[in-house]
């Protein structure tokens, strides 16, 4: 099965990314994703269900842990895993 995950971390600093942010980034890019897309106001990851779901509980937990007070996500199954989409 293949996951697509949007996320978001809060609250937003329009001056400079905040700590919390950083680390999702670093977590995220750090991942063995296939597609990842990270915007300044929502961020975008898609892959096998086993790696977006290991890279969603250490989003979660480091996020949180560097000052996130609100972690929004939206998971999608896109597909089985090996399946070209369509």
């Amino acid at each position: 099965m293949r996951l697509k995950v949007e996320f978001t971390t809060e609250p937003f600093d329009l001056d400079e990314a905040p700590a919390h942010a950083v680390v999702a980034r670093e977590v995220i890019e750090a991942a063995r994703l296939d597609a990842v897309d990270v915007g300044p106001f929502g961020n975008t990851v898609e892959g096998a269900a086993d790696a977006v779901l290991g890279a969603v509980d250490a989003l979660l937990r480091r996020s949180l842990a560097a000052g996130a007070t609100r972690v929004s996500l939206q998971v999608n199954v896109v597909g089985a895993a090996g399946e070209d989409e369509k």
